[in-house]
C-alpha cells in the first residue's frame, strides 16, 4: 500500500514548494507474483517511479532505483524497501549521458544478470537553466539510446513500458499549453522513435507498451504548469470529471507491465474522450 506526504523542493526553483499527499493505494500487483524477476524503472527515486518500483518490489522482483542525482532520496527508498524483504539498488546514472549510462548497464548486469521488465518513466523538459533542445534530448534521443543500451539485457518473454502522458500522445491532433508545448513534442517524438524498434523487439521476443495518462495530481510538473498557467489544473479536472494521484497513475504503470497488452501497444490510464473527439 503507498502513503505519500512529502515536501518536495523544485531543484530550479527553490520558491515551489508543494506537499504531497497521496491517499492510501493498494498494490495491484499480488504478493509474490513477480518472485524472481528483475525490474529497472528510470527516474524512480520519487514521484511516479517510486511508487511503481515500490509495488514491483512488493510484489517480490529484484529492482533498481535510477537517479540522476538524488542519490540520497534513492538510498532511503532501498533502505525503505530493503526492511520490506526485498532486493533494492540504486542506480546514479544521468540518461542523456553515454557513459553513464554505459556504467548503469554494467551495474544492472553484475548485479542481476539481466532484466524482465525496463520502465522508461524518467523524462523532463521544464527546469530552468538547460539548453533549448534538452528536452528531445531527454525525451527522444536518450530514450531510444537507452533502451538501445538496454538490449543485450533483455531477452525473450520481457516486456518495456514507456511513460508518456495524453497531452503528448495526442499532440500532433490536440492543442495543449504553450508551457508544455516543447515537453510534448519531444515526448511524442521519443514514442513514435520507440514504436518504429517494435519489429525489431518483437523478432527478440521483447514486448513494449505505452502507458498514456492525464495530468497527474502531486507531481512537480502538475506544479510547474499550474505556476505558468494558474487555474490549468482544475480546468482539466473539471473536463475530465477525475484526474489520477501519483499513486494511482503509478499502479496502473506497474499493472502494463504485467497484464495484456493492446493490440496497438497502447494503455490509457483515465478518460480520453476530449482526445478522441479532435
Amino acid at each position: 500500500m503507498s502513503v505519500r506526504n512529502e515536501t518536495i523542493t523544485n531543484r530550479e526553483s527553490p520558491s515551489i514548494r508543494q506537499l504531497v499527499v497521496s491517499v492510501a493505494v493498494s498494490n495491484p500487483l499480488a504478493p509474490s507474483s513477480l518472485s524472481g524477476k528483475r525490474v529497472l524503472v528510470t527516474g524512480s527515486s520519487r514521484g511516479i517511479g517510486a511508487d511503481t518500483i515500490t509495488y514491483f518490489a512488493e510484489a517480490g522482483a529484484r529492482v533498481a532505483i535510477n537517479y540522476r542525482n538524488k542519490e540520497a532520496r534513492a538510498l532511503k527508498l532501498v533502505a525503505s524497501l530493503e526492511e520490506k524483504g526485498a532486493e533494492a539498488i540504486a542506480i546514479g546514472a544521468d540518461l542523456t549521458d553515454p557513459a553513464s549510462v554505459g556504467s548503469l548497464v554494467g551495474t544492472i548486469a553484475t548485479a542481476f544478470g539481466g532484466l524482465d521488465i525496463l520502465v522508461l518513466n524518467a523524462s523532463g523538459g521544464m527546469e530552468s537553466g538547460m539548453e533549448a533542445d534538452y528536452a528531445m534530448k531527454l525525451n527522444r534521443d536518450a530514450q531510444v539510446d537507452f533502451l538501445t543500451a538496454m538490449r543485450p539485457l533483455l531477452g525473450a518473454g520481457s516486456r518495456v513500458v514507456f511513460v508518456t502522458s495524453h497531452q503528448a500522445h495526442f499532440i500532433k491532433t490536440v492543442e495543449t499549453m504553450p508551457e508544455y508545448l516543447p515537453v510534448a513534442l519531444s515526448k511524442r517524438a521519443g514514442e513514435d522513435a520507440l514504436r518504429d524498434l517494435i519489429p525489431e523487439l518483437e523478432k527478440s521476443g521483447i514486448e513494449f507498451v505505452v502507458v498514456s495518462g492525464d495530468m497527474i495530481e502531486g507531481t512537480i510538473t502538475a506544479t510547474l504548469l499550474q505556476r505558468a498557467n494558474p487555474g490549468a489544473i482544475e480546468a482539466r479536472k473539471e473536463a475530465a470529471g477525475r484526474l489520477y494521484n501519483v499513486g494511482e497513475f503509478a499502479a496502473e504503470v506497474a499493472l502494463a507491465a504485467v497484464e495484456p497488452i493492446p493490440a496497438d501497444h497502447t494503455r490509457y490510464v483515465g478518460d480520453v474522450s476530449d482526445f478522441l473527439k479532435a
